[in-house]
């Protein structure tokens, strides 16, 4: 196990390397030959238990009925099925799986039971050895149950009553896995069972829908004294955009306004588009309203041609409501010029584009084929903090990946800070230029409770284009999370990550082609418009996912895809304030290096470059090949210190170690503001006096560009007057010298000795300071 850290950053916040018993690893001698696919993870053994049905079962109440449920027993582990009332022949299909190193029996009791006020009555009963329970490993075919006779409590067989079951060992490989009941959740009930189940999850397939608002004609106010202050509103769902005002207030309005909105398949929402009269302030009046289904709007793929524009008649308010009633078009000839289409060359984002899974265009024939394969084992966490230490629990453990529109959720491992997984998953890989999110959370749901919130334990997000192909990641991440009280460390994650190309000529050609898809260059949409699609699309995606069954909660969906990513934050603000200067450190690096050579520190180093300068001036062919050839060597060098481990949250670059506990509180605080205004107005403080540094240097640079711009413009006329002669002058120089001449007196007039410097300013530094500026022209 090896500790890999950025330098500077706490041991703790840095990422292990650690080497698991896989089978990837282990090669053929030293794998299990019956070991499956899943070869990232380490393999677990489990006995599955599946209760198919019974029949004939004996009557037990003096009633004549008969509750029948099956309870499964091994040691101190017990299973049980739900119960089914008066059925003789009842049908259960419960798998039930017991993790076999937790094993403490070798007895396997299965009992039929009566389900009754008091005491519930014994049936019947089947008992099974350990040893003698038959290995199953896939791909084999499910093993197939058989009928068992029941016997009493002594053993002795009766004349009534089977059960129909299946015992075997096998892996967490086993397609039984994700549905069996797990000897770790025996308190549950079957209601909460649902909710610690492994899952996949697919995101909706989204679209833009483009609304271009033309104009109306022969509208009916409802005061016909007065000409009509008109504008559109467009209803799609949740989603309701405004056009301006018209510019012509009567009855004949003219807009041209396009609208863009987020569509999800499979397209059963209506488009509700009503005319509206603002009679007065927050007062507005709905003259015409049409709803159109969003199924009937075509789709534009790429550049082709926009579809043509509509009539569409307006329908008054009333009428609109009573849909399904006659069409009472009594003299009302509003209509309203649209034209609407679903743009499905665009790639919908639902995250930031600067950790995105996926960049895919929404049509899926403009879809390129896939490039490889990301294979995830998600193996096991450690030393994760008690989140239910309130409740005397520990921490109920759960993990979500996401990767394109591909979710993944593990089973929930309860009441542990140990948990181990050992689940792996795949996604296929069309861009190499993306991420993968895997968060870890504490599920609050396992106890039937609907109003609260799992609890974020951390996240993990991994570059691909930063893995080696073909090569198994197995390292330890410290889960990292930024609260209002400071940075926590809730654990590691272990996880198990392979990279595997199988396109390699498509792969390296993805390098030379744009990010997104095409349109979004061709007819690119507004940053503030994308922002705001972003958060729809946002809201969109997760209120499908909650409506699966264990549900995905909005607060894990919001988490993984950092929804609240752009909203103003000092510690962010800082974080990019030091990345920018960390660049700049380079460029002021180069230039201390340059000094260097010109003052002659190093006399030997000096010499050599005034000898590669005078080659270079007499053999200018050699320059670029020069350039290309030293890019290539510092490249081959820098190989031997290339990185080791994949890119992880960086607490240091993010400025999160010791950030002031009030900038955390603002960072943390809801939209609008929540807190007290005396707290405000430090803020508010503390806000002008960073913008005042920030505008001092956007003053500065103006005022740099200004003076450059200020050379030929004749603002000092007597500056211009010197500079055009002056470049007169050099140009009849430049003229009759020889080129290689003039590089020459250059080169080393600016690598000369340091005994023919002086400490003043050159001439060219004084002449352009003293160009004039607009600051001056500024109130």
């Amino acid at each position: 196990m090896m500790q890999m850290q950025f330098p500077g950053q706490k041991p703790e916040y840095g990422v292990v390397e650690t080497r698991p018993p896989l089978a990837a690893r282990m090669g053929y001698w030293g794998r299990d030959k019956t070991a499956s696919t899943y070869d990232l993870v380490e393999q677990m053994n489990f006995l599955y238990v599946s209760v198919v049905k019974a029949k004939d079962l004996p009557v037990m109440d003096m009633t004549g009925s008969l509750d029948p449920y099956v309870e499964v027993k091994v040691g101190n582990y017990k299973g049980v099925t739900k119960h089914l009332e008066k059925n003789q022949y009842p049908v259960w299909n419960s798998t039930f799986a017991f993790s076999k190193e937790r094993l403490q029996s070798n007895l396997i009791e299965i009992s039929v039971k009566d389900k009754d006020f008091g005491k519930d009555d014994f049936v019947g009963k089947v008992l099974f050895d350990l040893a003698e329970v038959p290995q199953r490993v896939p791909p084999d075919s499910p093993l197939a149950p058989q009928w068992y006779k029941l016997v009493d409590k002594k053993g002795d067989k009766f004349n009534h009553g089977e059960v129909m079951l299946a015992v075997w060992m096998g892996t967490q490989a086993d397609e039984a896995f994700s549905e069996a009941w797990h000897s770790d959740a025996h308190s549950l009930s079957q209601h909460s069972l649902a909710n610690t189940r492994s899952k996949v999850y697919f995101s909706p397939k989204l679209y833009y829908l483009r609304a271009h608002i033309m104009l109306a004609q022969d509208l009916v106010p409802s005061d016909k004294g007065r000409q009509p202050d008109t504008f559109v509103k467009v209803q799609l769902g949740h989603q309701i955009r405004v056009t301006r005002p018209s510019p012509m207030k009567h009855v004949n309005p003219e807009w041209n306004e396009e609208l863009m909105f987020v569509a999800s398949e499979p397209f059963d929402e209506y488009i509700i588009i009503s005319v509206e009269d603002r009679i007065g302030p927050g007062k507005d009046e709905v003259i015409g309203r049409i709803f159109i289904p969003v199924r009937e709007v075509p789709q534009r793929v790429e550049t082709s041609k926009l579809p043509d524009a509509r009539w569409f008649a307006l329908q008054k308010p009333s009428m609109a409501e009573e849909e399904g009633d006659k069409k009472k078009e009594a003299k009302f000839a509003s209509r309203i010029l649209l034209r609407l289409c679903i743009d499905s060359g665009y790639h919908v984002l639902d995250e930031s584009t600067h950790f995105s899974s996926d960049l895919q265009p929404s049509s899926k024939h403009l879809r390129k084929p896939s490039i490889g394969l990301l294979e995830v084992g998600i193996l096991s966490a450690r030393n994760l903090l008690p989140m239910k230490g309130r409740e005397g629990r520990m921490t109920d453990a759960y993990c979500v990946a996401k990767y394109g529109n591909k979710w993944v959720r593990t089973r929930t491992l309860l009441d542990t800070l140990h948990p181990r997984w050992n689940e792996q998953y795949t996604w296929e890989v069309h861009d190499p230029c993306t991420v993968i999110t895997i968060g870890v959370f504490d599920n609050c749901h396992i106890n039937g409770k609907d109003d609260v919130k799992d609890q974020r334990i951390g996240k993990v997000r991994i570059r691909l284009s930063t893995l080696e192909t073909d090569r198994i990641y197995t390292h330890s991440y410290p889960l990292l999370v930024l609260s209002p009280s400071g940075l926590k460390k809730h654990g590691e994650l272990h996880l198990a990550i392979r990279f595997t190309c199988t396109a390699w000529v498509n792969m390296v050609a993805q390098y030379s082609r744009p990010l997104l898809p095409k349109m979004h260059y061709v007819q690119p949409i507004s940053v503030r418009h994308i922002d705001w699609l972003r958060h729809q699309a946002m809201q969109i995606v997760s209120a499908k996912l909650i409506r699966s069954e264990p549900p995905l909660r909005k607060e894990i969906v919001e988490y993984m895809l950092d929804v609240d990513y752009h909203m103003w934050s000092l510690r962010r603000s800082k974080a990019n304030f030091h990345r920018i200067m960390s660049l700049l450190s380079g460029i002021s690096y180069v230039a201390r290096w340059f000094g260097g050579i010109c003052y002659w520190k190093n006399p030997l180093t000096t010499i050599l470059v005034h000898v590669l300068f005078l080659i270079l001036v007499c053999y200018p062919e050699l320059i670029l090949p020069t350039i290309f050839l030293y890019l290539f060597v510092i490249g081959l060098w820098n190989y031997r210190l290339r990185p080791r481990i994949p890119p992880h949250m960086d607490a240091r670059l993010s400025q999160a170690e010791n950030t002031h506990p009030d900038e955390l509180d603002e960072e943390f605080d809801s939209f609008p503001t929540s807190r007290p205004s005396d707290i405000i107005r430090m803020r508010y403080d503390r806000l002008k006096s960073v913008a005042g540094r920030v505008q001092t240097v956007i003053g500065d640079l103006a005022t740099q560009g200004e003076r450059a711009l200020s050379i030929l413009s004749w603002r000092d006329p007597r500056a211009t007057a010197i500079f055009i002669i002056f470049s007169l002058i050099w140009a009849v120089f430049l003229y009759v010298t020889p080129f290689q001449v003039v590089a020459v007196l250059i080169g080393l007039y600016v690598l000369r000795h340091p005994r023919f410097r002086s400490k003043m300013p050159s001439v060219p530094v004084n002449f352009f300071k003293r160009l004039p500026a607009r600051s001056d022209s500024l109130l």
